[in-house]
């Protein structure tokens, strides 16, 4: 780990130059406190070995990732910024001629970040600053919500998606160019475009996907049996998903004759890039469709500091909203009041977040027949196992499997003769009712949610979640800059951290020598 030596090359821009770096922006604070907010033994951890040519300071970095996630630039942009910016120069505490260093710095760094035991410690830094200010003693509200962050590559159909893994495949595993030179046909693989046929004949666009598929299946097939290397295991691994996800057997095969077809449909948690291969499809709502990812957050709905963040890839149930909303609460010593949308609303999360005040917003029912009932108009007894229709008929409930599985009431010949059957249901074997696990939870919830005080609290402190969501996507921070899941919670999370550090900044940070604190305003 390089140390500080004391002598910067040039004159020592916070020193000469300090009336021309803005006052109270993060630039200044960084030139005066990068010491304090990122010290030296913070990174000790990251460059255990004490030989080998010195590096660049840690502390110099960290700033400069951190100016990096908050203005939305490049490793070169940020470089460029370092040598010609005296703003950047004074916060990363570079001397007036000092050029900075090569762009791939950041990356090395980034890298070192993400394998560490801390990848997150940019962002943890920033949070101990929140805590000893005090900022948010008292305000035990958060505010959680997502929004979809666009991933950095380009969305390959199928074709592309074959053709590109059959070549790593042939690039990466041992073997396997002698392989695909005898069981792969379909295309020239060594050619760099696509493959020359009337893309406007469908009957071609079909005969070519069955032919790629082939190719991989016998390349998959014919491989030599041999222990593999990360990248190599990798290859295979994302040739056999893609050559199976998109396809299925065409008309009139059993699927054992080679022959296939494009599926009809989206397979679920489909790849959708073999370059990117954890970016999804994402259907944040019925009609806004992206590809890329989830980012998750919780905010303090006051002063809206980010109290945690966490990306997750755009599909998959363990990648909800309310499967991810115990893990944003994690980290809270005390109950609080936590506002959310209806993604948030299910019994289960419900259940893992008893021990907070829950303002989220509930599911509306739908009922079966328009205009009709609902299912709480049913006097439902999930203890007593019994369920009675407004009619005043009572079934019994099944008995419970489990909490993860539906119990179901059947009224079925009881419903003959039922002048209430019109308004609820249509079916000829009468009503059917399937309890979902927590449903008592859910039930209070919506009882809850129809006290006025209760809707009050939701308008007043949901919508400043709004605002940090557009923070995090403002200045192009939209579209990610970085492949994969691992990369990109490392840069969500410093950039939370930057946007902590301005919003603190704007409440008056200070630092009185012994502690942080936010000073008084007049």
């Amino acid at each position: 780990m390089g140390e500080w030596a004391g002598e910067t090359v040039g004159p020592d821009v916070w020193e000469t130059c300090r009336e021309l770096i803005p006052v109270g922006s993060v630039f200044a604070f960084l030139a005066e406190h990068r010491g304090r907010v990122f010290p030296v033994e913070m990174f000790a951890d990251m460059y255990p070995s004490a030989n080998g040519r010195p590096s660049m300071p840690p502390q110099i970095l960290a700033a400069a990732i951190t100016l990096q996630a908050l203005h939305g630039l490049s490793d070169f942009e940020t470089v460029q910024e370092l040598r010609c910016d005296l703003r950047w120069k004074a916060a990363c505490g570079l001397g007036l001629y000092d050029t900075a260093f090569d762009p791939s710095l950041l990356s090395y760094f980034r890298r070192r970040l993400a394998r560490s035991a801390q990848p997150n410690r940019v962002f943890e830094a920033v949070r101990e600053v929140v805590k000893a200010t005090g900022v948010l003693k008292g305000r035990q509200k958060r505010a959680l919500d997502s929004t979809v962050l666009d991933d950095a590559v380009a969305t390959q159909d199928t074709v592309t998606q074959l053709i590109a893994a059959v070549r790593a495949v042939i690039r990466e595993v041992p073997g396997a160019e002698a392989v695909a030179a005898v069981q792969c046909t379909a295309h020239d693989y060594r050619d760099p475009g696509k493959p020359r046929i009337a893309w406007n004949d469908q009957q071609a666009r079909a005969d070519l996907v069955d032919a790629l598929v082939g190719d991989a299946l016998r390349l998959l097939g014919h491989l030599p049996e041999q222990q593999l290397g990360e990248k190599a295991a990798n290859a295979v691994g994302i040739l056999a998903l893609v050559a199976g996800q998109d396809v299925e057997p065409a008309d009139g095969s059993d699927g054992r004759d080679g022959r296939w077809r494009i599926t009809q449909g989206t397979a679920p948690d489909r790849v959708i890039s073999t370059v990117d291969p954890q970016a999804r499809h994402v259907h944040k709502t019925r009609t806004r469709h992206q590809d890329g990812y989830k980012a998750h957050l919780a905010v303090e709905p006051e002063t809206v500091i980010y109290t945690d963040v966490e990306l997750t890839p755009g599909s998959g149930s363990e990648h909800h909203e309310a499967a991810v909303a115990a893990e944003l609460l994690a980290a809270e010593t005390e109950p609080v009041e936590a506002f959310g949308d209806t993604a948030y609303s299910t019994g289960g999360t419900r259940q893992a977040l008893a021990g907070h005040r829950l303002y989220f917003k509930p599911v509306p029912q739908r009922p079966a027949v328009a205009g009709g009932f609902v299912l709480d108009d049913f006097r439902i007894d999930t203890a007593g196992g019994t369920v009675a229709c407004p009619a005043g008929t009572t079934v019994a409930l099944s008995r419970d499997r489990g909490p993860d599985l539906p119990r179901s009431a059947n009224f079925g010949d009881r419903c003959t003769g039922c002048w209430l059957r019109e308004r609820c249901t249509t079916s000829k074997t009468g009503k059917a009712l399937r309890i979902q696990p927590g449903y008592d939870l859910q039930r209070a919830a919506r009882q809850q949610a129809a006290d006025p005080a209760w809707q009050a609290a939701y308008r007043r402190w949901r919508p400043p979640v709004e605002r940090a969501v557009a923070w995090l996507v403002g200045h192009g921070n939209r579209r990610l800059r970085y492949r994969g899941t691992i990369k990109n919670n490392a840069w969500l999370h410093t950039r939370a951290a930057a946007l902590n550090l301005r919003t603190l900044i704007n409440l008056g940070l200070d630092h009185n020598g012994t502690t942080w604190h936010i000073r008084a305003t007049a």
